[in-house]
């Protein structure tokens, strides 16, 4: 793949993520009561709790503007937020219905940070760039 079109590849999964976290960060911090719903559960009690988790997705999904400006100077950002975090995060909600019951709707969840993260683990692996060795 060419240098472009894997950066070109970062760049959209940049976007994808930023567009996905700041979404249902927008549905927390405005809807949590219809969002909760949606999914079966109870609303957060005290809703600071997804006040917070609303916010911190809001600030998640800003933070890959840079990604998406820079693919090859942000991709730590899209290490710590993709594989990362989103990949920590499908494995969560997995061990959360497996071990606690949560409600089947959760996998969704679990499903759409594992793909995210297995799609920006993929653009990351695929733009690897090849560090010039001295003397040459």
């Amino acid at each position: 793949m060419k240098s472009s079109a894997r950066s070109s590849f970062v760049r959209v999964m940049a976007a994808i993520s930023g567009v996905y976290d700041g979404i249902v960060g927008l549905f927390l911090l405005l809807a949590a009561d219809r969002f909760a719903s949606l999914f079966g559960v109870a609303p957060a009690q005290p809703p600071i709790f997804s006040d917070l988790n609303a916010l911190f997705l809001l600030a998640v999904g800003a933070g890959y503007y840079w990604p998406y400006r820079d693919p090859a100077g942000a991709r730590w950002y899209m290490w710590v937020m993709g594989p990362g975090l989103k990949g920590a995060g499908a494995i969560a909600f997995l061990a959360d219905y497996f071990l606690r019951h949560s409600p089947a709707s959760f996998l969704l969840f679990a499903a759409s940070d594992g793909i995210l993260a297995l799609l920006t683990l993929a653009a990351l692996a695929g733009s690897r760039s090849t560090p010039a060795r001295p003397g040459r």
